[in-house]
């Protein structure tokens, strides 16, 4: 395993990390006991979590997932060897069952000491802003569309201070966005500086060979600002293991299970995936094992978020980390994603 630490921070993480939003829905508790028995056998002692998960989001199942990590904690005596990261969920009608308020007022208070409940711990490591609460293009909508209806206004200093008052009581140790875009990015970089509070540690946007997007505004962000990419859903839902093109795909897949997860099914994404499908197998690897090394080797990732079904797929993702593209590779997925690039936003 490779390690680095958290931008900003002393916080050592491996360069993968363990996803975990299937576990309470899709994966049983002991299935997720295993997978991280795996992970950290493996040398994975990063793992991320949410107040949210599992996926799809169900007021019945909510917190689930954090709750088997922290019974995990709680039998295996290990909570110091693990890196733990979760997320306040933002607003929505997705999320209404959570709550209604954002990040406003007392929510992210309110949000973190039930999350520490659920955990079975008394700090996370990492605590992440799981998406804007003000209207923008997120979740696979290509281009940002101003909404008059939008009632949000700017409080990026006030969240900031309500990280910072969670610092300093020892609750967390660093915190991040996720699923946020430039303009959201440097906003909360110029509130940091404008009242030298901790800087932001890291931003987890969804990141692989089918939505490089990120490359566009924010990996230059990113490396300027000293704010890693935590990339989630490398392997696009698992469209990028070929299994689904190649009809190898279990009943229980994720997309068999949850066809309206959509994001990386169109046809232009379709053609994209054989076409890095024939390149792997050009280059002897499998796709998996390709579209993970190559998000591995980004200079802007600090840590690579895998999600797995069985343990056998977890140790063929967690293994991509031995794998290092050449030039020539390097070059014909580039080529391959200057005809069809960025399929799935």
């Amino acid at each position: 395993m490779e390690y680095t630490t958290l931008p900003n921070t002393d916080i050592k993480v491996s360069k993968i990390c363990l996803g975990t939003m299937t576990w309470g829905n899709q994966n049983t508790q002991a299935d997720g006991f295993a997978q991280m028995d795996c992970a950290v056998e493996k040398g994975v002692n990063f793992f991320d979590t949410a107040e949210l998960y599992p996926v799809p989001a169900t007021k019945e199942t909510q917190g689930r997932t954090s709750e088997i990590i922290g019974n995990w904690f709680k039998q295996r005596q290990n909570r110091g060897k693990v890196v733990l990261a979760s997320k306040i969920a933002g607003p929505g009608d997705y999320t209404a069952h959570i709550r209604t308020t954002g990040f406003k007022g007392d929510s992210i208070k309110q949000a973190i000491d039930l999350e520490l409940k659920r955990l079975q711990t008394d700090y996370i490591d990492l605590y992440q802003l799981h998406w804007p609460e003000r209207h923008t293009n997120t979740f696979g909508v290509r281009d940002f569309k101003p909404s008059p209806k939008d009632p949000w206004r700017d409080n990026f200093n006030e969240v900031l201070h309500e990280l910072n008052a969670l610092v300093k009581a020892g609750k967390i140790r660093a915190y991040g966005l996720s699923n946020e875009k430039s303009w959201g990015s440097m906003r909360y970089s110029e509130e940091v500086r404008k009242d030298k509070l901790p800087k932001i540690s890291t931003i987890q946007n969804a990141y692989s060979l089918l939505n490089r997007v990120f490359e566009g505004d924010l990996a230059e962000i990113s490396l300027r600002e000293n704010m890693g990419l935590l990339a989630y859903s490398p392997l696009a839902f698992g469209v990028l293991s070929g299994k689904y093109i190649e009809g190898t795909a279990a009943k229980n897949a994720r997309l068999n299970l949850f066809p309206r997860f959509a994001r990386y099914s169109s046809k232009q994404a379709t053609i994209a995936t054989k076409a890095y499908l024939n390149l792997a197998k050009e280059s002897g690897l499998s796709l998996t094992s390709m579209a993970l090394a190559f998000v591995n080797g980004r200079p802007f990732v600090t840590s690579n978020i895998i999600g797995a079904t069985t343990v056998e797929q977890l140790k063929e993702n967690i293994d991509s980390i031995n794998i290092k593209l050449n030039e020539d590779m390097l070059r014909e997925i580039n080529a391959i994603h200057s005809k069809i690039p960025n399929p799935s936003p």
